[in-house]
Formats: structure tokens, sequence, C-alpha cells
């Protein structure tokens, strides 16, 4: 507890916080309302509630190259406020479409605010690093969490209130204001130049295509030499795909298996269920990471989350569904706290757009596989238990990858300081 108000006396860190959980919330509400908007229009096509998935991780593959170079290379400080901005002016074109009722139209402008919104986070992660101290990595990834959680909690079952509330007109106003609150706040922030421009001072005119190459590839090289950031890094292919499933099936198994008639109010429940589960985990991770290994308790999360995400596929009553993702939740924070505070103490700061920039896609080109595969083969060929099933084993596979690994690999950096101690 010393240590988390400790962190928010740092007032840039404080504002940083919530606007990424405002920030957040834009990019929930609306979006999660217009899910069920499409189950309830389109019921007999469930493709089409994947396919709004697909255009909130797709644009990833489109920028990957472009938003570590970005965050490294420009003010990281005005690409979060302008992405919070431009985000919520596209909200307010969302609203405008929707009397349209074009849905080429609007599923390419969820792909275009969905792009901009990658450019926010590896900027946000960076400024973050830079106002913190190594001690306190830790302590902000199991806040993040919790903002994640909260949002989670509150996020998807507001997107639901507000669905029913004031429609989906409503709901994605609610976006809008949110990117705008989010906008003022980091507007609010004060950051040094070394922090905003760790490589110096550039403009997007210098940023010319041999440079976005050069600067990549550079972030790539960095990456693939250093075997214990790799080594994360090649998890989260999988994790990619645990996101994918998990951002559908909870509506899918409610809507065509547990829950035909009251999936709605259920999927406020779950919602809630899921929030208050990662949010205790990210209390619980936050203590056991001052205490226990960040790679055992990475391990730990992904084999029990994974072990209950297949108890789910396989019960066919509510309350024990409910349970199965109760657990599921309290142990994903143990992965996400690990990951969270782990990256940033081994990655250079003037690196740390680019990591992020290779790390996303990665993690976002399998999500997007997976959402075109269910919408592609579900219902037809894939069950909606075939998904939970697909989904834990990549936890588990991911838990067992990394408890033959990641020892080895701590041991051997370990030694490899003890002896240029030893040297000097």
């Amino acid at each position: 507890m010393t240590n988390i108000i400790g962190i928010f006396r740092n007032s840039n860190y404080t504002k940083l916080f919530f606007a990424t959980f405002t920030s957040q919330m834009g990019g929930t509400i609306g979006l999660t309302a217009f899910t069920f908007y499409l189950l309830d229009r389109f019921s007999n096509q469930p493709a089409y509630a994947t396919v709004t998935e697909l255009m909130f991780s797709l644009p990833t593959l489109a920028v990957f190259f472009l938003v570590g170079v970005f965050a490294d290379r420009l003010d990281r400080r005005k690409i979060a406020l302008y992405c919070d901005w431009i985000c919520a002016g596209l909200s307010l074109i969302f609203l405008l479409l929707l009397t349209i009722d074009i849905m080429p139209l609007i599923f390419g402008l969820l792909f275009v605010r969905s792009a901009i919104r990658n450019f926010f986070f590896p900027a946000e992660a960076a400024l973050v690093q830079g106002v913190l101290s190594s001690d306190d990595y830790t302590t902000a990834a199991g806040l993040n969490q919790m903002v994640s959680s909260l949002f989670m909690l509150f996020g998807s079952g507001m997107g639901v209130f507000c669905y029913w509330t004031f429609g989906i007109e409503g709901a994605i106003a609610i976006d809008m204001v949110c990117f705008i609150i989010s906008g003022f706040l980091i507007k609010s922030t004060q950051f040094t130049e070394e922090i905003r421009l760790p490589n110096g001072r550039h403009t997007l005119k210098d940023l010319n295509l041999s440079l976005v190459i050069k600067d990549f590839s550079s972030g790539f090289l960095y990456l693939i030499r250093n075997k214990l950031l790799l080594t994360l890094i090649s998890g989260f292919v999988l994790f990619g795909i645990v996101n994918g499933g998990f951002s559908v099936m909870q509506v899918f198994i409610l809507k065509y298996k547990l829950e035909p008639l009251d999936y709605e109010k259920y999927a406020v429940i779950l919602g809630i269920i899921f929030g208050l589960g990662v949010l205790i985990g990210s209390i619980i991770a936050s203590v056991l990471a001052k205490k226990v290994e960040l790679h055992h308790m990475l391990i730990i999360g992904l084999l029990i989350s994974g072990t209950a995400t297949i108890f789910g596929a396989l019960v066919n009553s509510t309350f024990l569904y409910m349970c199965g993702l109760g657990i599921v939740a309290l142990s994903l924070p143990l992965v996400n706290v690990s990951l969270g505070g782990w990256l940033p103490s081994i990655v250079d700061p003037k690196m740390m757009g680019r990591v992020q920039g290779c790390i996303n896609p990665v993690m976002m080109f399998s999500q997007s596989l997976t959402l075109f595969l269910i919408a592609v083969f579900y219902p037809s060929f894939v069950t909606i238990e075939m998904l939970y099933l697909i989904v834990g084993s990549c936890l588990v596979l991911v838990g067992f990858f990394y408890m033959t690994i990641l020892p080895k690999i701590i041991n051997q950096e370990h030694a490899a300081k003890k002896k240029e101690v030893v040297v000097l």
C-alpha cells in the first residue's frame, strides 16, 4: 500500500493512469454496445459480432512497423494526446454513419479508429517508464492490471447498460466523451524533453521510408539478441489466440448455449464477476510480486487460468461456468503483472517504443487470425466447447513452455552477471 501511495504522489503518473483508464473506456463502451446491437439485429449472423472484434485487432498489422518508430522518434506526449482527440472525432463520425446504416462503412471506420489507438499505447508505456524508477515498475504493472479489471468491470457492463438505456447512439457518445477527457488529462502533464524525445527532436518529415525501416529493424534486432526478451515475447503468439477467443466466446456461450433468452443480463453479471476477479487478483499479484520470483508467478498464472478455461468448456451449468471464469479472472493478473513489471526492467528506454511495436503485431496477428477463423468456421464446423478447449490449451502450453525455458535463461544471465562482477 505504501508503494501505491508513493507512486500516486507522482502527478504525471497519476494523470497518465487516469488518462489510460478513460481512453480504454472510450474504446470499450461503444464497441461492446455495438456488438450487442449486431447480435440483436443480426441474430442469425454471429459472424458480424466477430468481424467487429476483428476490426479492433486487425489494424495492428497495418501500422505495426510505424507505431514503435513514432513513439521513439516523435514527441510521445503529443502522440498520446492526438490519438485520443482523433478517436473522439472518429466516434462522432461513427454516430453519423449509424444514421446511414451502411455496414461496410461502419466497419471501415472501426478499422481506422483502432489503427489510431495503436499509436497510443507504445507512447503511453514509454512515458510511464520514463517517470518511474525501476523499483516502481511492478507496482505500476499491478495498478495497470487494476485499471484493466475496472474497465472490464464497468466498461463492458456499462456498454450493455448504455445500450439498454440510451441505445447504440448514447453508448458511442460516451465513447467520444471518454476520449476527450483522456486527451485533456494528457494535455495537463509535464514531461522533460528526455522523456518525451529520448532520441532527439524529429518531425514527421524526417520519418522517411528508409528511416522507418532502419528504426524498426534496429528494434527487431534488439529483441532478437536479447534471449530473455525474445523468450517472453514468443509466448505472445498464443496470448493472441487467447485474446481473440475470449473477445467473443463469453457472449457466444451465453447466447448459444447457457442462457439464450437472457444472455444480455447474464453478460453484465459475467462482466462484473470477471472484473471483480481481476481486481482482487491484481491486488494478490501485486503483493506476491514482492515475495515470489516473477517467472514462477507467470507460470502459475498461466497453468491455473488455462485449466479453468478448459473447465468452462466441459460444464453445462451457468453457475459452474461462472465459477470457472472467476478462477480465470483471479489467475490472469499473475500473468499480466509479471510481464508488466518485468519488461520495462529489461528494455532500454530508448528502445521501448520499438519493442512494444514488435510485441503488438505478434499478438494481434494471431488474435486477428483467430477471429477470422471463428467468423468462418463458427458455428458450422467449430463448436463453442471447441473454442474454449483451444484457448485453454494455449494458456497451458505457454505455461509449460515458460516452465521449461525461462529458468535456464535466468540462471545463465545471473551467471553472466557474476562473471562481470568478478572481472570488475
